[in-house]
């Protein structure tokens, strides 16, 4: 039994209860009945029509919207890092010229108590003519010191002999600025070396003052210099 028969004879028990004599009016139930059917049928298709329209106008109705294509993929940016500081003190092989930047390089020789060649290029042909020199060129502990501005960079430079390796040293300007100051030594129990630092050509010539100091902090070697003399 249907949804449809049930309710058709529900409603004719209720006829039947309503009328206390005479038959049931069952033409008149089933007539209700048919006529509510008609009713939720049309009802039904209405619905399904609509459903089926929206479903369409979904599918057709308009166009999608245009996406976007991706763009090509692309590597990241390599991240460039700045070069590392040198060390403080390095212990270099005799005659091997060693870059101290912006094109200058320096070598340092064993022949003699202090000889050392320094300069821009190739420096290997002066390096084999200064082997000839005695070098010695500075007291014991004292310092040397000069200023060189043909290559765009201010280069301080110099020897120092001392009766200990400096652990670090220092160029100081008039101004005020330091300048940490590299220092070069050969290998072995000598009492020299030599150093450099490279100043800005921004801020002009002016004079400066060179410092060794020891492991501990303390001064071992301090002397000041100007452009035209000390």
């Amino acid at each position: 039994m249907n949804e449809d028969d049930m309710r058709l004879r529900e409603a004719l028990r209720r006829e039947a209860d309503t009328v206390p004599h005479g038959p049931a009016p069952v033409e008149e139930v089933l007539c209700r009945g048919r006529t509510a059917r008609r009713r939720r049928t049309a009802g039904l298709a209405g619905t399904a029509t609509a459903a089926a329209a929206l479903l369409a106008f979904a599918a057709v109705g308009g166009p999608s919207p245009a996406r976007e294509p991706a763009p090509p993929a692309t590597a990241p940016p390599a991240t460039v890092l700045p070069a590392p500081d040198p060390p403080a003190v390095s212990t270099v092989r005799p005659y091997r010229p060693v870059p101290l930047g912006h094109g200058h390089s320096m070598a340092l020789l064993p022949d003699g108590r202090q000889n050392y060649v320094v300069g821009t290029g190739d420096i290997r042909a002066s390096v084999e003519q200064a082997r000839q020199y005695a070098g010695d060129s500075i007291r014991p502990n004292s310092l040397s010191s000069g200023l060189s501005t043909g290559a765009g960079h201010p280069l301080f430079q110099g020897a120092f002999r001392a009766d200990s390796v400096p652990a670090r040293m220092e160029v100081r300007l008039d101004s005020g600025e330091r300048l940490p100051a590299p220092v070069l030594r050969l290998p072995g129990p000598v009492d020299w070396g030599a150093y450099y630092a490279f100043g800005d050509a921004s801020h002009g010539i002016e004079g400066w003052t060179v410092t060794a100091y020891a492991a501990d902090g303390s001064v071992l070697l301090e002397q000041r210099f100007g452009r035209f003399g000390r």
